[in-house]
C-alpha cells in the first residue's frame, strides 16, 4: 500500500493553489476517517506563541490575533502545538524567536509526552522539521522556534513501534509532519476520534510525511478562519501558527 499514493495523496501533493496562498486548508477523507489538512510552506511567517508582552500566557487564538492585528498583522492559521502543565507551561523543548523557555527532554514518562520515541518541531529561516529527540540532539540543529511533543508518529518513514492496528483508544487527535526537504508542513487534525495507528497511518501512508509528531488527544484545535474555522474551548499552552500582514 505504501509504493501506491492513494487519491489522499496525490490531493495532498495539490493542496496550494498557488504561491500567494500563505495556507491551504481542506477536509479529506482517509482510510473512511475524516480528517482537516492544512498545507504550510517553510518560507511562511510561521511561529511558536505562548506568552503576551507581559508574561500571561496567550490561551486563546482569538486573544493572539486580536494583539497582532494592533500591529497591522493577522492570524491566518493556528493550531495548538504540544503538552503543557496546569500553568500552560510548556511540557517539554520550547523556543521562541530564538530565547528557549525550556529545555529538552529525553527521558521516558507517564502519559503520551513520554511515550519515547518523542520529537521536537524545529522552525529555521525557510526550513522546517520534525526531530525525533534524540536526533535533535546529537544534531543540535538552530531553531528559531521550537516545541516539543510526543509521541512521534512517523519516523523515517516508519510508525512509533508502539502503536498497534487493533488499539481501541480513539480521540480526536492533532499534530504535523515536514517533507523530507524541510519545505512543507502539512497539520493535519481528525474529525472522529482515531487511534495512534490510524493517525501514523495518515502521515505517513496517506501524507508520505518522512517524519510526524503527535500534539495532542485531549486539547486539539484548529485555528483557519478562511476556511471557516475557528475552534474554541479551554486555554491553550504552545500555540504554532502562520502570520500575514492584516491588510
Amino acid at each position: 500500500m505504501r509504493a501506491a499514493l492513494t487519491a489522499l495523496s496525490l490531493a495532498a501533493a495539490a493542496l496550494v493553489p498557488s504561491l500567494a496562498a500563505a495556507v491551504s486548508c481542506e477536509s479529506k477523507t482517509f482510510e473512511d476517517r475524516d480528517y482537516t489538512l492544512c498545507r504550510v510552506g517553510a518560507d511562511e511567517d510561521l511561529r511558536t506563541f505562548l506568552r503576551a508582552p507581559g508574561g500571561e500566557v496567550w490561551g486563546h487564538f482569538a486573544s493572539l490575533d486580536a494583539a497582532l492585528r494592533e500591529k497591522g498583522k493577522r492570524l491566518v492559521f493556528a493550531m495548538n502545538a504540544g503538552m503543557y502543565h496546569e500553568d500552560r507551561a510548556p511540557v517539554g523543548h520550547y523556543v521562541e524567536d530564538g530565547t528557549e523557555e525550556m529545555r529538552v527532554i529525553s527521558s521516558p514518562g507517564p502519559g503520551n509526552f513520554g511515550l519515547l520515541p518523542n520529537g521536537i518541531l524545529c522552525i529555521a529561516e525557510g526550513t522546517a522539521q520534525v526531530y525525533e529527540t534524540r536526533d535533535f540532539l546529537a544534531k543540535k540543529p538552530q531553531c528559531r522556534y521550537a516545541t516539543q511533543s510526543g509521541p512521534m508518529l512517523v519516523i523515517d518513514g516508519e510508525l512509533h513501534p508502539r502503536f498497534l492496528p487493533d488499539s481501541t483508544s480513539r480521540y480526536i487527535r492533532n499534530g504535523v509532519g515536514t517533507s523530507a526537504d524541510g519545505k512543507d508542513l502539512i497539520f493535519a487534525i481528525s474529525e472522529e476520534p482515531v487511534s495512534f495507528y490510524e493517525f501514523g497511518t495518515l502521515f505517513r501512508d496517506g501524507l508520505d510525511m518522512p517524519n510526524a509528531l503527535f500534539f495532542d488527544g485531549n486539547v486539539s484545535r484548529l485555528f483557519a478562519p478562511d476556511f471557516g474555522r475557528t475552534d474554541i474551548g479551554r486555554p491553550l499552552g504552545p500555540i504554532v501558527g502562520v502570520v500575514e500582514p492584516s491588510s
